[in-house]
């Protein structure tokens, strides 16, 4: 049992992993990443790629949504622009994988800069309006700008590479998902441990004494703005080389609201809770769904009842969880590690 946490140079006191134990936790995590798809079918490797890009997509909006305090209901949007970006940079350019990857963040930066900019005076449910506005209007964008977008028959991309290794399989493309979702999540962990990021929080928690302070409100909220969406893109530009193809059926309103549910139930302004949230929305319905399939052999009939309500248990699990834990999973984490710090004793 840890009963001291003595500190002897700043540069101990400002580590993120303050223990060998956690280093210790983090060795055999990234271990059990590497060794993964070499023992996992493709389904799972599929699912593993997914929620690896959701990863990224639920860190870029819990650092607006969640440290910021800006709520946005168009992160799925500024996805799709990253998506278009890079298959159009791929297909007509022949740019890549690894300049559109980049690329593909800085447009949908630039993209969330632009819809930043004059939502600044806003805030709260204005706001929410404002960044639904913009998703609206991308979402037609889309649609209808088909000289650009090919309209709602999408585009097709060629399998990715880098440096003449093929990503066309799943296993190969997990370790570049993997990779770039621990990178998203060191630098947003990073990012709160300097004056932008304490900048954010500040912002979220009191608006008006951080002006007073000295905080540049409009400058910061567009940072915030422009690391979500770059974020946003990335994740998108993943998605798009991972399916190969770009429509504007994968970016809804519906991937903007549960991008939300994400970072809520996961806990708002924790980057661990991004991750937690990501996972729980991406399996659970996966598992609910092989549940319900398990009844099929007992009654053919039955999955025409039975399909239909995985979407009403799966919000009603949502629901119940945020009741009985508003904070999200990464409190639950909390708890749950510090019971163990002290056990066997009670305090």
């Amino acid at each position: 049992m840890r009963i001291g946490d003595f500190k002897e140079t700043y540069a101990a006191d400002e580590a993120v992993f303050r223990t060998g134990t956690v280093r210790l936790w983090l060795g055999l995590l990234g271990l059990a990443l590497a060794v993964f798809p070499f023992v996992a079918g493709e389904y799972l490797i599929y699912m593993a790629n997914i929620t690896g890009v959701a990863v990224v997509g639920a860190v870029g909006l819990n650092v607006l949504t969640g440290f910021t305090g800006q709520i946005s209901l168009g992160h799925a949007a500024f996805m799709g622009v990253g998506a278009y970006t890079s298959a159009i940079l791929t297909t007509r350019l022949g740019l890549p994988f690894l300049l559109t990857l980049p690329l593909s963040g800085v447009v949908a930066a630039l993209c969330g800069l632009i819809v930043g900019a004059p939502s600044m005076r806003m805030k709260g449910l204005y706001l929410c309006i404002a960044t639904l506005a913009a998703q609206v209007i991308l979402d037609f964008t889309f649609v209808h700008w088909e000289s650009m977008t090919h309209g709602i028959r999408g585009i097709n991309l060629p399998p990715p590479s880098i440096f003449g290794l093929s990503l066309a399989g799943g296993q190969a493309f997990y370790f570049v998902i993997v990779t770039l979702a621990a990178l998203a999540v060191t630098a947003c962990r990073n990012i709160f441990r300097t004056r932008v990021g304490r900048a954010f929080i500040a912002i979220r928690d009191r608006d008006i004494s951080a002006e007073l302070m000295g905080i540049n409100l409009f400058r910061y909220k567009l940072y915030a703005f422009g690391v979500s969406s770059f974020l946003a893109g990335m994740a998108g530009c993943l998605l798009a080389n991972l399916l190969k193809v770009v429509t504007p059926e994968h970016f809804p309103l519906q991937l903007s609201i549960q991008y939300l549910a994400m970072i809520i139930v996961g806990g708002l302004g924790s980057i661990l809770g991004s991750i937690f949230g990501a996972i729980f929305m991406t399996v659970v319905p996966e598992i609910l769904r092989s549940s319900l399939g398990l009844l099929q052999g007992l009654d053919p009939q039955i999955m025409r009842y039975l399909f239909p309500l995985q979407t009403v248990i799966f919000g009603l699990l949502i629901v119940v969880f945020l009741v009985f834990e508003p904070h999200g999973l990464a409190e639950m984490w909390r708890r749950l590690k510090a019971y163990f710090r002290l056990w066997p004793f009670e305090y």
